[in-house]
């Protein structure tokens, strides 16, 4: 101990030198780095110094206690080192931007402080992620070229110590510190150069893969520096919780092209599924994204603003949740909840039949689905019913195929029942799919969201729709669209490139009106009506199971799945749930719901803290209410992600 006086030895980082000092155990940490800096008599501002205690993995930040307080022997090695260091972080659009991060502040507070700098509103949707490793690469050498391929130094940036954030105009138009030599290089999409950036980068193969990516987040309650973090490494800025709070192009230029590059990468690595119509469709909106952009960098100057007024227009009424956050002021008469009736053809795979669909008249009312032999015995008892509360909804949709057909996973005792559901027009699909997305979630068609839901669903078949009218495609196939750089490689080896760049040009006449920002709305929108939208993997082993299953976390609930199909085996909703807590030596976690069985799991290959701030983290998103003013509850956030619930 330290008791007589004896000597600690700390290193100075900045001057690469080893200091001992004499010292007592009643000294505190600031009279330690008093004596420290005294001693190195070297001018030179120290504010942002403090010590770190290797062996521990600890800040000394509580500058008032003793040195036996925090319980430190003579044998401790202590670094004299900056609390901000350089990190290089890869934004959700791929580019690098170097950036001076506080290494002692919990993650969660580091993020909030980059985003102020990169002025992108709702920090508390992102996080950091480490690199995933792709297993089958030769290591070093293509990794290189891939940095190489998507490197874009911009300048450094120090979030807190200039901390203002830009203002949207200046990160479009390039009188910020952002944008010395690369103009608006956050808020303005850039096309994707060649296609062998695509080839090189990592692609998941499996559901497996996908729930690898997810095992790097960090731990958003502890500092970078106590997960290992060094300066000047590589970390992935991404939105983590698909959940995006008030999305509005007024104030979000940045935040809706990051969203937009996100999900972008998204589809083109085929991260998530997507038909063949809806990749046209999604190829579409990206070359109409990438001709403007490019258009509005060379005379952006003149009709910014007027873009902006016309965007405010056209999107007030387009609120980008899926839980269709507006309440309109017509709320009818509150009395009658609406149904639905028609006759819909009804099929359940499960049953060893080879009889298909069979055609039954079908009451929709409430949260329930009624189906009856014919409309004249709707009176009666129903042949079938079926209660939606908690079910999985997927579309499976063809357009040109005119397949409009919605598959239902409805919760019984020991899993799911599986019933598919075919609509005869888009219109009849788009009520019914409406209505079966409220019901699952527990709303019915009175819920103020119903009306903006059919309209989603309605403006994304209509974008996929292809044009009959041939000589509509007066331009000659020109040139400049590269299919390679706007589809996924799937499709790649599937058709020509002439065949794509046609349907490309076909499927962009349905969009071809959009201004930019819109069309980067509509992108998103688009990306949040794909079935697999929002589901998080992770590889789990549930209580009493053989094998390694998935568990599936979004923004409203738990999904058991199978680990090869990624079909849903059980759902979990969290509005059901009572409390949620880890055994950190088992490293399980157990859900306890209001009326049913409760749920365990042990998370395999990933920590499962990050599994536990997940479940949490949704939670405290759908905490947050319009009329909030913008601060956040931060000490909330750590309770119901750390596991002290």
């Amino acid at each position: 101990p330290l008791a007589g006086g004896n000597f600690l030895k700390m290193h100075v980082t900045d001057l690469h030198r080893d200091v001992s000092l004499r010292v007592t155990g009643e000294i505190h940490i600031g009279g330690v780095m008093l004596k420290l800096v005294e001693k190195l008599d070297v001018k030179k501002d120290w504010s942002d110094h403090a010590l770190w205690w290797e062996k521990k993995k600890t800040w000394l930040l509580k500058t008032h206690w003793t040195l036996d307080k925090y319980g430190i022997q003579a044998d401790a090695r202590l670094l004299f080192t900056p609390q901000h260091k350089l990190l290089r972080l890869q934004l959700p659009n791929m580019k690098h931007m170097k950036v001076k991060v506080n290494f002692s502040d919990r993650v969660f507070k580091a993020v909030s402080d980059i985003c102020k700098t990169f002025n992108i509103r709702h920090p508390e949707e992102l996080s950091l992620l480490r690199k995933p490793r792709d297993s089958k690469k030769k290591k070093k050498k293509l990794e290189e070229t891939e940095e190489e391929a998507l490197e874009l130094e911009g300048p450094l940036l120090t979030p807190g110590s200039d901390g203002s954030p830009l203002s949207p105009t200046s990160a479009w138009f390039g009188d910020s510190p952002l944008s010395e030599g690369n103009p608006s290089i956050l808020a303005v999409s850039q096309p994707i150069s060649s296609p062998d950036i695509l080839v090189k980068l990592y692609k998941p193969q499996s559901f497996l893969d996908k729930a690898k990516i997810n095992q790097g987040w960090l731990d958003s309650s502890r500092s970078l520096m106590e997960q290992d973090v060094k300066e000047n490494d590589v970390l992935l800025l991404r939105f983590k919780y698909h959940s995006f709070f008030d999305l509005n192009p007024k104030y979000d230029a940045i935040r809706v092209n990051q969203l937009y590059e996100q999900a972008k990468w998204a589809i083109l690595l085929e991260e998530i599924e997507c038909t063949e119509e809806e990749m046209m469709m999604f190829a579409a909106l990206q070359y109409h994204i990438n001709k403007l952009s490019i258009m509005s960098s060379d005379n952006h100057m003149n009709n910014s603003e007027k873009e902006v007024d016309e965007v405010d227009a056209a999107l007030s009424d387009l609120e980008i949740t899926l839980e269709g956050g507006k309440t309109s002021n017509t709320l009818g008469d509150i009395t009658s909840i609406p149904e639905l009736a028609d006759y819909i053809k009804v099929f359940k795979p499960k049953k060893l039949t080879l009889k298909g669909y069979k055609q039954y008249w079908c009451t929709f009312k409430d949260i329930t689905i009624s189906c009856y032999k014919s409309r004249e015995e709707a009176h009666g008892t129903p042949a079938h019913q079926m209660n939606l509360r908690g079910c999985e909804v997927t579309p499976d949709v063809n357009i040109s195929g005119q397949k409009f057909n919605i598959k239902l996973l409805i919760p019984v005792a020991d899993g799911m029942n599986e019933i598919w559901l075919r609509c005869d027009t888009e219109k009849q699909y788009a009520h019914w799919m409406a209505a079966c997305r409220l019901a699952s979630k527990g709303k019915t068609m009175a819920d103020s969201s119903y009306n903006l839901e059919v309209q989603n669903i309605l403006s994304f078949l209509k974008m996929q729709h292809m044009n009959p009218d041939p000589q509509f495609i007066a331009e000659p196939i020109n040139t400049d669209v590269n299919p390679e750089c706007l589809v996924s490689p799937r499709y790649l080896k599937k058709y020509k490139n002439k065949q794509i760049t046609a349907r490309i040009l076909e499927a962009h006449q349905n969009v071809a009106q959009m201004s930019l920002i819109e069309a980067k709305m509509r992108f998103i929108q688009a990306w949040q009506s794909l079935p697999e939208f929002g589901i998080t993997h992770f590889l789990a082993r549930f209580h009493g199971g053989k094998k390694d299953e998935l568990i599936g976390i979004t923004y409203n609930r738990l999904i058991r799945m199978d680990a090869s199909t990624g079909d849903a085996i059980k759902t979990w909703r969290f509005s059901n749930m009572k409390q949620w807590n880890v055994n950190w030596e088992i490293k399980m976690v157990t859900v306890e719901f209001a009326d049913e069985p409760s749920l365990s799991f042990v998370c395999a290959e990933v920590d499962c803290k990050v599994v536990h701030e997940f479940i949490g983290g949704y939670i405290f998103l759908s905490t947050r209410a319009k009329d909030q003013n913008e601060s956040l509850d931060e000490e909330m956030f750590y309770k119901l992600t750390s596991g002290w619930v």
